[in-house]
């Protein structure tokens, strides 16, 4: 067994070593090196082929038009494309967006800047378990309802929007449906032939490909969205996104999403298995609670908060196991997570949350190392802390800290 134990697929994957292969190919005077849109000579013209098969493989696995596909450095470009794109481009339809508390900071930024240009924001709350009700949504589109942006599977908690009701709702009312799914393509079937989705942000590394590179569908048919670019400079992506294309993660990312379309059904289902196995696993430890919805989540992805201890502390007892207290992107900063706290979860049931995620390196052998690790470590600390004392004797710990 390597050490450490890596669970934590949510921030990032490693690359699988047949789409390194590929990566490669494109490199070097012997590979694919030249420029895409150089079409006046033999090299110019292979690297655009390799860059259109990889967007026929990314639209394959969501059912799309590989037209439909804008290539950007990431699903944050793609958010930020998407969202600022689409409230330039419809101005005079309306300035109000939708969007959830829950959110990644990717796109809760990006409505915090775009509320200082003037639009009007709606962040909904969720229920207990992660979930945005359609009937929230529809509770808040307004006639000058533009967009309303939700994340596919929530990036710490790995619970998953019902897209297909709250898209039904959308494209009756006439408003986009954005959504980000770096979570969730390649992990849960997806065709937006039938999924009344307007663009999509996608991501390469969070599905065993490099970093740096994603991508955003752009609903063409039957009425095409209208964006207005982030990237001025050149004519690359139909003007959507300007810039020289970098053939050797394009094609990566394209091999990347091959392989999981043909392996999601087997793989998620083992995955999902070693999920159950670790969840049974931990809540003998006791005392401890599941983030998030018990039935709508996606197979890699277990948020759980030990009573008594911090997630900081529980971390740093076990060096030998990499896990996270949440998203990557907000890992550096003290404050509870964001998610957690709208999900109605105390400063101290959020600074208890430890995600887990699992993925397609992950075996049985870790998973069973890693819950006797946890249940040793919980253990250890609970006999350590004022805070599991004070739950011991039956006190509040936000109420009767002083009590100690």
């Amino acid at each position: 067994m390597e050490w450490p134990i890596y669970l934590d697929y949510a921030a990032t994957t490693p690359m699988d070593p047949r789409v390194a292969v590929v990566l490669g190919q494109c490199l070097g005077r012997d590979g694919l090196f030249g420029n895409p849109s150089s079409s006046t000579h033999i090299l110019g013209r292979a690297a655009a082929r390799a860059v259109e098969s990889a967007r026929n493989h990314v639209a394959a696995l969501v059912g799309v038009d590989p037209r439909e596909i804008v290539w950007t450095s990431g699903a944050t470009e793609a958010n930020n494309l998407a969202l600022f794109g689409v409230m330039r481009a419809y101005v005079r339809k309306g300035r109000h967006l939708v969007t959830s508390q829950t959110e990644h900071k990717a796109v809760l930024d990006v409505c915090r800047r775009l509320e200082r240009e003037g639009c009007a924001v709606t962040y909904l709350a969720s229920e207990p378990d992660g979930l945005i009700s359609p009937e929230r949504v529809a509770a808040a589109l307004r006639p000058d309802t533009v967009l309303v942006s939700l994340m596919h599977v929530n990036n710490e908690t790995g619970v998953v929007q019902d897209l297909a009701a709250i898209g039904a709702l959308t494209r009756a009312r006439g408003v986009l449906l954005h959504v980000d799914t770096a979570q969730g393509a390649g992990k849960l079937p997806l065709d937006l032939r039938t999924l009344p989705v307007d663009l999509l942000s996608l991501s390469a590394h969070k599905l065993y490909g490099p970093k740096g590179v994603g991508a955003l569908y752009v609903r063409q048919r039957p009425n095409r969205v209208r964006l207005e670019p982030l990237l001025y400079g050149g004519g690359q992506e139909r003007g959507l996104r300007a810039g020289t294309l970098p053939t050797h993660q394009i094609a990566a990312m394209g091999e990347a999403f091959r392989i999981a379309g043909e392996d999601m059904a087997a793989e998620q289902a083992r995955i999902r298995a070693l999920r159950d196995r670790l969840w049974q696993g931990l809540a003998t430890v006791g005392e401890i609670a599941l983030n998030g919805h018990p039935e709508r989540n996606v197979a890699g992805i277990l948020n759980v908060s030990f009573a008594g201890i911090t997630a900081e502390a529980l971390l740093a007892a076990l060096p030998e196991i990499a896990v996270a207290t949440g998203s990557a992107c907000t890992s550096a900063g003290n404050e509870p997570s964001h998610v957690l706290r709208a999900m109605g979860r105390d400063d101290f049931q959020a600074r208890g949350a430890i995600r887990f995620s699992l993925g397609r390196f992950t075996t049985g052998e870790e998973i069973d190392y890693t819950v006797e690790a946890v249940r040793a470590a919980v253990n250890r600390l609970r006999d350590l802390s004022p805070l599991w004392e004070l739950r011991r004797r039956g006190l509040d710990p936000e109420v009767d800290w002083a009590a100690t």
